[in-house]
């Protein structure tokens, strides 16, 4: 991928860590101008400080992806830094597990806003400086958007659409070079992995369904899809979910 982004801007959110930090890496390996964008200023600025060897650019800014201003912001941010925008990695999010019994209207209204309207608010704001530039969007959603997620249902309902967004884009933009995909991840080895919390007495063999026999991903090999779905490689590729789940849901 070196210079396959050579003066290209990128906007990567949910970049302070995880799946969001080793793309942004690796699209500055590739020489990107990336503005990477989250609420963790403190760990942005340890993602931009880890690409500065590399060949591209890295710059960051707030996102609150709960916010339709702060998405367009964000957006505004990175047309401003690098005069134009070619790609829009929509990777913020947060997967909570709780009983759907026990849901409130505020849980289900914030997982539904953190894991699918912000995706909707930032694709809205980046679509005319995309099509001037014949650029795309990388969605990231889950295996939970092409199946059942048990103690999920807000988060399962949300994915599944980023999928239907994908697509509903896909199709709308089929007269125009702007193309949109999407990643379904399966597990990842990320800090969000690893402080999850369920519910007390929750039926561990349900929530485990979900995993793959192989075992946890490391977010990077997850980063390289996301990357070559941006790249002039995939320039035939439009309107795809792609399957990254160590061959889970294969069967």
């Amino acid at each position: 991928m070196t210079g396959a982004f050579d003066g290209r801007s990128i906007l990567v959110t949910g970049a302070s860590s995880g799946l969001g930090a080793a793309a942004v890496r690796r699209f500055a390996a590739g020489g990107g101008l990336v503005h990477a964008a989250s609420r963790d200023q403190a760990k942005l600025a340890e993602v931009a400080a880890s690409c500065a060897g590399l060949p591209g650019e890295v710059r960051f800014g707030h996102l609150d992806v709960a916010s339709r201003d702060s998405c367009r912001d964000a957006v505004a941010a990175a047309v401003e830094a690098y005069g134009r925008l070619d790609v829009l990695v929509n990777n913020a999010g947060r997967h909570d597990f709780r009983r759907t019994a026990d849901v409130t209207e505020e849980e289900w209204d914030h997982d539904i806003t953190l894991n699918l309207s912000g995706a909707f608010h930032l694709s809205q704001a980046a679509i005319p400086h995309l099509l001037e530039t014949g650029g795309n969007i990388v969605n990231v959603a889950s295996v939970a958007g092409v199946m059942g997620e048990a103690y999920s249902a807000a988060y399962t309902a949300a994915k599944h659409g980023i999928v239907g967004l994908t697509k509903a884009l896909a199709v709308e933009y089929l007269d125009s070079p702007l193309r949109v995909n999407c990643v379904c991840p399966g597990g990842m080895d990320t800090p969000q992995a690893q402080t999850i919390s369920v519910p007390d007495g929750a039926d561990w063999e349900l929530i485990m369904r979900v995993a793959a026999k192989r075992g946890l991903m490391s977010a990077d090999s997850v980063a390289a899809v996301v990357v070559f779905l941006a790249s002039d490689d995939a320039a035939s590729v439009h309107g795809s979910i792609q399957m990254v789940d160590h061959g889970h849901l294969a069967g």
